[in-house]
């Protein structure tokens, strides 16, 4: 069993992500979802290592920035087992709306 699970909504914008790099260079984007993976590993052995962002959302949700991609994060429950992760997105959207 998997220690962390996507939503169909996180697996929808890791797929995105990936096709949009993709297009210019499919290397590029293996490499960004592999960190990807990487964080949700490091997530799920330490849920708590992310920040909470009362600014984004009243939720009890998390932050992790993905290395060395520090334009997206990785936007997850820290409670729920396993660690669910709610959303990967690009840190210049509008995150409020997004999780809204």
């Amino acid at each position: 069993m998997s220690r962390y699970r996507f939503t169909p909504q996180a697996a929808l914008d890791l797929l995105e992500i990936w096709s949009f790099i993709a297009e210019d260079n499919p290397e590029a984007a293996d490499r960004v979802e592999a960190a990807v993976f990487r964080a949700c590993d490091l997530l799920a052995e330490s849920p708590l290592a992310g920040r909470m962002r009362k600014d984004v959302t009243p939720l009890p949700l998390r932050f992790w920035v993905v290395r060395p991609y520090s334009s997206y994060l990785i936007v997850y429950d820290p409670e729920s087992k396993p660690l669910q992760i709610i959303r990967i997105l690009h840190g210049a959207r509008d995150l409020p709306s997004v999780l809204r």
